[in-house]
């Protein structure tokens, strides 16, 4: 689930023999893919009609959602251009940010974790991934893989992890967050996605579990939604290291879908007002 992305799509354009769009039975629910009629190869795939990624299979730097964007620039401040970096991803979808993190640092190693076998298939289909060995998708629920993995094998852990419009709340726990850190290196990063609207119970409880378990918490999103002014995506970035919050809050105030980055402080007003979620 995401905010609404900001070019119009449409499904009855006609296209090439070999790639159409149309509605799949997967394992849980319905997949859809729609066409996007300002980019030559732009594709929206909606689960159970709810927008869920969006893949620009000839550029996919072309991040359309807002929430991807920041975590993309949080990416980009933590590592050098182009250095590798060792990515787990919890929840795939159509798999956008694995493509970007090939197309900008192509000799990372990444995993994504999606449970829909059948998803799976249709993304492999439909929309084909890099051809590379360093992109690996297995069809797994995301805390049973992570419960496989050997501690300290990560550099970057991103959930994006949606059962209809919210996050399953077996991935949101303090016990999570402790799986998540072991599988993280010392200096590594979790990047995590919640869309929520006022009174922000979701984005409290989140901030809440966070700073239970990680030393170093910020936030990025746009003002508004903070204020509960309007429904929206909040990105948390945690990490047991000190996090370059002046610069990720450049990148993203510059970016395409300005935001504001928000420190410590603001993340711990909110956990107050909250309790940590265990299982």
């Amino acid at each position: 689930m995401t905010a609404a992305p900001r070019r119009s799509l449409n499904r009855r354009r006609a296209l090439s023999p070999d790639r159409q769009p149309g509605v799949f039975p997967i394992t849980h629910g319905s997949a859809e893919l729609v066409r996007d009629l300002d980019v030559a190869n732009g594709w929206m795939l909606l689960l159970d009609g709810i927008q869920s990624s969006y893949v620009d299979l000839d550029d996919p730097t072309n991040l359309e959602f807002e929430y991807m964007q920041w975590i993309a620039r949080v990416l980009d401040c933590i590592a050098d251009v182009g250095e590798p970096l060792e990515t787990l991803h919890l929840g795939g979808g159509a798999a956008s940010l694995p493509r970007y993190v090939a197309a900008t640092r192509p000799a990372s190693n990444q995993l994504v974790f999606e449970y829909d076998e059948q998803l799976v298939s249709v993304v492999r289909q439909a929309l084909p991934l890099p051809p590379s060995r360093r992109l690996r998708i297995r069809a797994v629920e995301a805390r049973a893989g992570l419960a496989r993995l050997r501690d300290a094998s990560y550099d970057v852990i991103i959930r994006d992890a949606f059962a209809g419009p919210t996050v399953p709340s077996h991935l949101t726990t303090v016990e999570f967050c402790h799986a998540v850190r072991r599988v993280l290196r010392t200096d590594g990063v979790y990047a995590t996605n919640v869309a929520d609207s006022a009174p922000l119970h979701a984005v409290r409880t989140e901030a809440a579990t966070l700073m239970r378990v990680f030393e170093r918490v910020l936030l990025i999103t746009e003002p508004s939604v903070l204020r509960g002014r309007r429904y929206g995506n909040v990105v948390f970035v945690a990490s047991r290291r000190p996090l370059p919050v002046t610069d990720i809050g450049r990148l993203v105030a510059s970016g395409p879908a300005p935001a504001r980055t928000y420190s410590a402080a603001r993340v711990r007003a909110l956990a107050e007002t909250a309790r940590p979620r265990i299982d």
